[in-house]
């Protein structure tokens, strides 16, 4: 399936980092260029600071001008630009989105994910993540919008136009122990989670507790790897926030981590007979 907002996140995101070093090669400040244009002052920080949602033409065209951008290299970044002002479908739910997260998931070319205690939203089924979404303090009505969400960004694994991202996923025998439903629903995640590790785009390997405790990571981390020179980005997830780290040294420091976590858990083999061992458990439970 095809994502007209496919590209929209990391353009703006790209988009932000040009602007701002054309501006430092100008030579003008952030201030300078705002009293230049007569804009308010913070707003070309903003810009830069990707703390934007749509950016406008005339304002990119503004800058371009301000800064002395040849015509060939400005037809390139108003191309950009027109990218970054797609309008995806979570713009419509920020009442469960406040950050770029579901954006950078849909752009991203291979998604690398460790979870300690749930499975990752891309890998639940529909009655796992209403039993997880039920966990919470949340009412119904935004339970049901989450749910909506969460469909709806399983969507990026089922793309066939060649964008879809490569999933790499490390859970946890955690994940699955609790007893948040019965048997059979728990024995239908399982079994949801045989069959997606099945597809080869989707590396799946699960730390079973005998194994002793996870190595590497001991908090949710994403790990988003994008096409060309785009830098990486990690989202991590605490009971109060999720938040986004870009630094350089911070991303790889997640990436030789989630490495680590990936080394201490079951081959992707072994882990297929796991959940089939995990699956004829609750089998045996429920008869």
């Amino acid at each position: 399936m095809a994502d007209d907002a496919y590209g929209a996140t990391v353009a703006k995101r790209r988009l932000s980092r040009r602007l701002a070093e054309l501006r430092v090669r100008s030579g003008h400040t952030a201030n300078h260029v705002c009293d230049i244009l007569n804009w308010g002052r913070g707003k070309v920080g903003r810009f830069e600071a990707n703390q934007w949602k749509r950016p406008e033409m005339s304002d990119i065209r503004d800058l371009l001008r301000i800064y002395g951008v040849e015509r060939e290299a400005a037809e390139e970044l108003e191309e950009l630009a027109m990218r970054a002002r797609s309008r995806p479908w979570w713009r419509d739910y920020s009442d469960i989105f406040d950050n770029e997260f579901p954006g950078f998931e849909n752009d991203a070319d291979r998604i690398r994910v460790f979870m300690p205690l749930v499975l990752p939203g891309l890998l639940q089924n529909p009655d796992y993540a209403e039993a997880h979404l039920r966990a919470g303090p949340r009412p119904p009505a935004w339970r049901r919008r989450a749910m909506e969400t969460r469909q709806r960004r399983q969507e990026v694994l089922d793309r066939t136009d060649g964008t879809a991202p490569r999933l790499v996923a490390v859970i946890t025998e955690a994940s699955l122990s609790y007893s948040w439903s019965t048997p059979s629903d728990r024995r239908d995640q399982i079994e949801h989670l045989i069959e997606m590790g099945d597809r080869p785009s989707v590396e799946l390997r699960i730390q079973r507790f005998v194994d002793g405790p996870p190595l590497g990571l001991l908090s949710p981390v994403n790990i988003f790897d994008f096409p060309g020179d785009e830098p990486a980005l990690v989202y991590t997830e605490t009971d109060a926030a999720i938040q986004e780290v870009s630094n350089a040294a911070q991303v790889s420091t997640y990436g030789e981590s989630f490495k680590r976590a990936l080394d201490g858990a079951l081959e992707t083999r072994d882990t297929r007979s796991y959940l089939e061992h995990l699956a004829d458990q609750l089998e045996l439970s429920h008869d």
